[in-house]
Parts: structure tokens; sequence; C-alpha cells
């Protein structure tokens, strides 16, 4: 697996015609643009962004980056990025696992798909060879199941399926990718681009291949040093002793609600109180933990499974009750039923849903239903077994579920009252208030896919997790932050390295990693240009399709309903000076990239 020939073999397929070629990207392309989500982003673009999302016209793209697969530390990662079903932007959403690496070591850099096909559909991706085969024996199954059945007929050892659950199938516009790991491409509702195509799996056949490099000694000593940072006690990535490898991502729930910024009932408040606990990652390494995996070459191992020990999911084994979801399901639907919290995680993992946009879609249709807005079946806060029922039939698209796969935004304008969705552009706030946290306020308004956490990590700073420390409640000088995080997290999502890198690491040890595996210098500085270049691409994108001025907003609720908990009590988000500022910093024009700055950047 020779690292410096990435993005020599980007397989081109046509779900319609049943034929593939493989083609090289284009060489400036991947200079500029790196890999996985910039080299994702380039071609969707080449596609149109006026296209359909829900249409086969579509362009489908699963891309790894130059390190993926490699023996570079937490290079598990790879891409998925297409128009999204959900908001209309340009959408890119990675997964971990051992999937990305397994498509690297079949000889493969990426997969791009076109058109769809007539019938249920899988591909199996072997050492040099793709071939199309019949899905329609497991079409309407969970991702479980046909996981299962596909590992099976495809040998079992050395195997890893990605698939499409019912909710893909249907067509929910917050639909998921999932692999065998129950690792997944969560958000923008990729799954429901498979659905469209009728793609209901790629199914990827290869054992390892070690990593070939012009300099074997450099790569040896690049990776000794950035596996050391992330071993360093002093981060929270240290194996078996950082809060992350401890506790997983739900170590900081204690913290945020402590703060005002665990946002509950909607957002409606921004504490969950002493309930909080009940969900924490503390609570669950103390009651239902029963293993600690991990991905592709990470010595991390964040994931969390769990065994169901009470209730009437009692028995259930599962992975893994992670912030993101424990809140979105637990206190943002004011639910502290552990076990139950573990059950619609599941369900999203079978059913193929992101649950972010699950919890907030739910928690939407029960302050509606609190209201008196829902005519016929409502949805009480905290109702676990219904709300287990409704996402069966959010995934069916079955009565009232059919409302809710339209996602928070689109249901709640149907209800008459948009203004109950906590959404930017279309996609559901994550578990962070804007009101306690407003460094990630700016990041949901002024984030390309949509409001997401992961775009530019100021909680890091925020919560104080990195040497760079912000007052989450100060909002002078969030601009520059918010762009700093955003630039180095489009390199790294490029790369493609977990997130939870950059908790140890930066961009000289990115630009390290890069200048060994591609043969080709790179120094810190490059590093961020390349990621402003990734990040202005996809605005360029967005504003071609449609979101012009003043499309970086966030729901008033944030801006005028004041914080009522301890810790950010009677604070509120200030969006506009927070944008001015950012802006400043981006060289844009409310929002618009200006041509100017375009062609500094070499665009596309």
């Amino acid at each position: 697996m020779q690292l410096d020939r990435f993005g020599e073999a980007i397989a081109h397929i046509d779900l319609a015609k049943r034929s593939w070629e493989m083609k090289p990207a284009p060489k400036d392309w991947v200079e500029k643009y790196v890999g996985a989500r910039g080299l994702g982003v380039r071609y969707v673009l080449e596609n149109g962004p006026d296209v359909e999302p829900l249409s086969a016209d579509n362009l489908l793209c699963f891309l790894n980056g130059p390190l993926t697969g490699s023996e570079a530390s937490m290079s598990g990662r790879w891409a998925c990025v297409t128009k999204s079903p959900l908001t209309g932007t340009v959408t890119d959403s990675h997964q971990g696992g051992w999937t990305g690496a397994r498509l690297r070591w079949a000889g493969f850099d990426g997969l791009v798909f076109e058109g769809a096909a007539d019938a249920p559909t899988y591909v199996l991706v072997e050492e040099g060879k793709l071939s199309f085969h019949d899905a329609s024996d497991v079409w309407g199954l969970g991702i479980h199941e046909t996981v299962r059945i596909l590992k099976e007929r495809h040998g079992g050892k050395d195997v890893s399926v990605n698939a499409i659950g019912p909710a893909g199938e249907n067509l929910s516009r917050f639909a998921a990718w999932v692999n065998e790991d129950d690792r997944a491409f969560g958000r923008g509702g990729t799954g429901a681009i498979g659905g469209v195509k009728k793609l209901k799996a790629i199914v990827i056949a290869a054992s390892h291949k070690k990593s070939v490099v012009s300099d074997p000694a450099a790569w040896k000593q690049v990776r000794r040093e950035t596996l050391d940072m992330i071993r360093d006690e002093a981060n929270i990535t240290s194996p078996k002793k950082g809060g992350l490898s401890v506790y997983g991502t739900n170590v900081i729930t204690n913290i945020t609600n402590r703060i005002g910024a665990l946002g509950t009932r909607n957002s409606q408040s921004t504490s969950f109180g002493d309930r909080a606990e009940a969900i924490s990652g503390e609570t669950v390494v103390d009651t239902i933990l029963t293993g600690n995996p991990t991905c592709h070459a990470c010595p991390v191992a964040c994931k969390k499974e769990v065994e169901v020990k009470e209730g009437p999911w009692k028995g259930l084994k599962m992975e893994s009750v992670e912030y993101e979801p424990a809140w979105s399901l637990g206190a943002n639907c004011d639910n502290d039923d552990l076990g139950s919290i573990a059950k619609l995680i599941d369900q999203c993992n079978d059913l193929g849903l992101d649950p972010i946009e699950l919890g907030n879609v739910l928690s939407m249709y029960m302050e509606a239903t609190e209201r008196g807005w829902v005519d016929g079946p409502g949805l009480a806060w905290g109702d676990t077994l219904s709300m287990v029922q409704m996402t069966e039939d959010l995934a069916a698209r079955k009565g009232v579920g059919d409302l809710l796969a339209e996602g928070p935004a689109l249901a709640a304008a149907k209800l008459g009252h948009p203004e109950i969705a906590m959404v930017a552009k279309g996609q559901a706030v994550p578990a962070y208030d804007p009101r306690g946290m407003k460094g990630m306020g700016l990041g949901y308004a002024t984030s390309n896919r949509g409001a997401c956490h992961l775009r530019g990590y100021v909680a890091a700073a925020e919560l104080g997790v990195v040497p760079i420390e912000a007052d989450p409640l100060e909002w002078k000088g969030k601009g520059l932050l918010l762009k700093t995080f955003q630039d180095l997290h489009a390199f790294g999502d490029s790369m493609d390295l977990c997130k939870f890198s950059a908790f140890a690491e930066g961009a000289e040890e990115y630009a390290k990693q890069y200048s060994v595996a591609m043969g080709r210098p790179m120094s810190a500085d490059d590093v961020m240009e390349a990621g402003e270049r990734v990040y202005n691409l996809e605005r360029y994108f967005n504003n071609l399709a449609g979101f012009g001025a003043g499309s970086d907003t966030l729901p008033k609720r944030y801006l005028e309903e004041p914080s009522d908990s301890a810790g950010s009590k009677g604070h509120v988000c200030e969006l506009e000076p927070m944008l001015a500022e950012y802006y400043a910093e981006r060289g844009w024009e409310n929002g618009v990239v200006p041509k100017t700055k375009l062609d500094a950047m070499q665009i596309p």
C-alpha cells in the first residue's frame, strides 16, 4: 500500500449500467483538497450544486484520505460526501471502525456512485475488483441482520459491511450508513441517498496491508512522536487514563450540565439538574459497561460496549452510549432512563438513523404536543415506550412517523411552528447550548453542513480540554478561535484522521505525517491554508446552491430567551457581533465568499 500514490485509484460506479471504471483523481484536486472530505466536496461540486438531493443524479462519494488504513495513529476514518437531502448543503460525514481501512487495503482510494440501480443492489469490493450483486433478500432488513448475512456470505474473516437500514430505504431525510462495528456516517441524511440509488450495502473483503513510504525511518519516527503525544497522561486521549479513553465521549455530560450548557426539553432549559448524572459516562462505566473496543490503529478506545441490566430492555447488548445521543435522546427529551437511551441508540444503529436528529425531532414533537399544536397521536416528555415505537414508525414512514422522518425543521414547519425546531440550515443542533457555550453557537451558525459541533470543535477550548482555553460565556475573540478550529479540522477530515487526534496533535504534527506519507513537503502553515481552502470550497458550493447572505442563523430561542440555569443564567447567544468578527477573519461578505477570496485560494 504505497501512500504517496493516494488518489490514483478512485472507482467511478454507474449503478444504472452496473459498470465501473478506475480513474485517478485530478492531480491538482489531490494537491489542493488533500482527500476524503476535501476531495469529496470537489467531486460533488463538479456534479453541480443545483442537483436535487433525492434523485439519481446526486453523487454519492465514499473516500479515504492519504493516511486511511496506514499505521498512523487514529487513521481508521473515511468520508461520505454528497448533497444533503436534509439541508440542501454539501455534506460530509465520517465513519470509524475498520471499513475505510479495509477499502484501502483492497486497493481503492474511493468509490464514487452515480445513477441508480433498477433493483436493490450491493457491491462487493475485493483486491482490485468490484462486482454487483442482488440485494433483494436483505432489502427491508435492519443493518445488524444485513451485516450478519453478507459477512457470512463473503467469508466472514477480513470482511467489512457498510449498509443502510429501513430508514434509508424509505428515504428518511436523516438516514445514516452504519458498519458492522456500529460506526455511522451519521449526519446529513447520506443513507437516504443510498435508498434513492437502491444501494443497500458496500461489502469489502481485504486483509491488512502494510504502508510503503519512500523514507521508512522518517515514517517510523513521526508515528512514534504522534503516538507519544496521544499517550501523554496530560491529554484526554491517554489510553486507560485520559477521560476520553476511560469514559468515552460521554465524559463531558456532567461538565456541560454544570456550566448551564446542556439543553433540556428541546432547549427550553439549559441544565438537566441532578438527573444528568444518571445518563453520564461515569454512570455508564459504573453500571452497564462490558467492553472497550477500538477502531483501526487507535490506542484510545473511546467506544463503550454495554449491556442493559434492568427494565424492558434488560439483556440488550449494544454500542455505544455516546455523549451526543445520550443528550439528544436523554436530557433533550426529559429522559433519564439509561436503558431506554441504549435501546434508542441501538435502534438508530439498526434502522440507520442519525440519533442527534432523532432526539431533536422527538423533542420538537414533545414540545408541540405539550403546547397543543398536534392533531392526532402526541408524545409526552420522557415517554420512553412511545419514543421507541415512534422511532420504528419513523423508519417505516408509518403514521406520524412519516412527518417526523422529514427531520425537525420540515416537520415543525408543517405543524405551523418552525420556531420550535432547534436547527441551523435545516440540521439539528448537537449537545452544547449556545447560551452556555457561545463559540459553539457561532460554530452551529457558520457550519457548512448545518448545525454541527465537529466542523470547529471550540468546545475543546471552552471546556478546557486543550491548552488553548476560552471563557465559554465570552463572545469576543470567538471569530478567530472558531476559524482556526474549522480550518484545522477541515484538513484533519481530509487526511482522514479521527477528530480526537486534535486533542493531542496540531497542525505541526499533521504536516509531518502528510509530508512523510505523501513525499511532498508541507508546513503547519500549509496545513492551515489547505484546511481554509476546503472550508471556502464548501461555502462556495453552498452559495451556488442558494445559501446567500444572511443564511448563518440560529433559532430565536438561543438569541432571545435567556438561560435559566446556574453557570450561564441570564445569558443569550450574541450571534451578530460574533458573526461580524468571524466574517472579518474569513474575508467573507455576510456569509458569501467573494471572487477575490476564491481567486486568492485558487478555488475551485
